[in-house]
This record gives structure tokens, sequence and C-alpha cells, in this order.
């Protein structure tokens, strides 16, 4: 089990102080079977819509992992049922688009009125809507990071639904532009949205005009 550079970042950004971990649209689970085989406190809760992907992890998890606290969760990734359980989690979304990943956590949130909740979100395109609704919902930043694998950008935040004490989210991200390969994102983004424009098919000068004000640390 091998994690990609991707989700070993993303790993790498998930704090030792949470009660609960949320792997959600988990796929295979390797990100949080990595994340059992390091954890000490967590219980991790994998969760993916797909009936034999969950049948057949848990079957994996219970040879590999029969000595740590796991469970599996046959549902959409909206309905966490957080609830039940106690009030520190951590929920991850990471490799769906980030108008869906948006959708979830609103729904998250909604359904949670009364919790904290902390999100690890890596969304594979559509960062620009996702920051948007994040900041329309009123979370705070706790950490955010930028990565390129085969060719591709992502961007990892870690936001939280309790904004206090944490940092402002921006439309177009504040750390992410002092990696040293900013410069090509922005490039690559900035080519994106004007590409879009000239077809003419959406309005997108508000995010052109928004990106062309980065300022590159």
């Amino acid at each position: 089990m091998k994690l990609s550079n991707r989700l070993k970042l993303v790993e790498k950004m998930v704090g030792a102080h949470y009660t609960h971990i949320w792997d959600c649209c988990c796929d295979h689970g390797f990100l949080g079977a990595s994340l059992l085989s390091k954890q000490t406190k967590a219980t991790v809760h994998f969760v993916d819509i797909v009936p034999d992907l969950i049948d057949e992890l848990e079957t994996k998890l219970k040879r590999f992992f029969s000595g740590s606290v796991w469970e599996t969760h046959c549902l959409d990734a909206s309905l966490l049922p957080l609830q039940r359980y106690d009030d520190n989690h951590l929920v991850i979304i990471a490799g769906v688009g980030g108008d869906l990943t948006a959708k979830f956590v609103e729904s998250i949130c909604t359904r949670n009125p009364k919790l904290n909740i902390d999100f690890l979100l890596c969304p594979v395109h559509h960062h620009f809507s996702l920051r948007q609704k994040l900041i329309e919902l009123n979370f705070g930043l706790k950490d955010e990071a930028l990565i390129k694998e085969n060719k591709r950008f992502y961007e990892v935040i870690l936001v939280s639904s309790d904004n206090i004490n944490n940092k402002s989210i921006t439309r177009v991200g504040d750390q992410i532009w002092h990696y040293e390969s900013a410069q090509e994102y922005l490039n690559q983004t900035l080519n994106h949205y004007q590409r879009i424009q000239q077809g003419q098919k959406n309005d997108v000068q508000h995010i052109i005009d928004a990106y062309s004000k980065v300022n590159l640390g």
C-alpha cells in the first residue's frame, strides 16, 4: 500500500488530536489505512457509497488492522452520522470536484449545527468555487498547501467550521503562493479561465481578476 504524493501530503496535515477521522469517498481505503498504521487515538471511519468497495475494504481491515479502531460506512458523504460520536471530528474529502466537495461540506454542517468540525479538503478542480462556499459558511483557515502530481496541481486546504482563532479564507488562497511551483500553477490557472472566458459560455472575468492580483511570495 503506497500512497501518492498528494495523499502523503494530506496525511501529513492530519493532526494527532482528533477523536474521529472520516475518510470520505475512500475508494480502496489507502489513506485511512495509512492513518490507522500511525494514529494511536483516533477512530478512523471509512466512507464510500459503493457497497462492493466497502465490503472488500472491511474484509481487508479485519485481516490487517484487527487491533485498531475503525468503522466502515456505506453511505453518501453528506450524510455522515457525526452526532452519534464524541465531537472532535476531522472530515477528509479528497479526489472529487470542488463543487461536490462544497455540497458535502455544507450538508454535513447543516446536519450537525452544534458541532465544531475540521475539514481537510483536496479537490481535483474548482478550487475557487469551493473557497467561495467556505467563505460563505464563515469557515476559518488552519493550513493550506500546494502540490504537483502527474502534471496536475492540487490544493490541500485544512479549514474549520469554528472560525475563532483561525485565519480568514481567501478566494484564491494565500500560503499556497509561497511554494516553489506557484508561478507555474498561477499561469496554468489563469490560462484555464482565460480560455473559458474566450469561449463566451461562462463569464469568469471576476475569477481572472482575482488571480491576476496574486502576489507570489
